[in-house]
Order: C-alpha cells, then structure tokens, then sequence
C-alpha cells in the first residue's frame, strides 16, 4: 500500500511544481504583453484625456466667442446702417 501513496505524492508534487511554473511564465507574459504595449503606445502620437478634455473645453469657449463677436459685428453693422 505503501508504493501508490509515494506514487500519487510524486505525482502531485510534479503537478504542483508545473502549475506554478505556468502561473510564473504566465506573469512573465502578462509584463512582457503590457511593456510591449506601453512602449507601442508611447511611440504613437496620442493623448491622454486629460489633454483631450482641455482641449475641447478651449475650443468650446472659442466657438462661444466667435458667436459672441458675430453678434457685436452684426450690432455694429445694423448701427451703420450696412
């Protein structure tokens, strides 16, 4: 009876020890995978959103301040008579 126990205990122990090589190369992918990606994203010319949302809150204002200054030109162009 001896004999399978030691076998099964072998076994298991080689199960275990593959599992956690797995879980190990599995890790070393994910950071490998991620660096890869950070390094492809910092190569290309995008924006973080923070950028994004300054950028179109400026051309929001912009856009009210051209409406604004059409409505002064249009007011002054009535006032001259044109």
């Amino acid at each position: 009876m001896q004999a399978p126990n030691k076998f099964f205990d072998d076994v298991s122990k080689l199960m275990t020890n593959a599992m956690g090589v797995a879980h190990g190369a599995r890790s070393e992918a994910e950071t490998a995978m991620k660096s890869w990606m950070d390094r492809w994203l910092a190569d290309r010319d995008l924006v973080t959103r923070e950028e994004f949302e300054a950028v179109r809150a400026m051309a929001a204002r912009a856009r009210e301040e051209n409406e604004a200054l059409k409505a002064r030109i249009a007011a002054l162009e009535a006032a001259q008579g044109k």
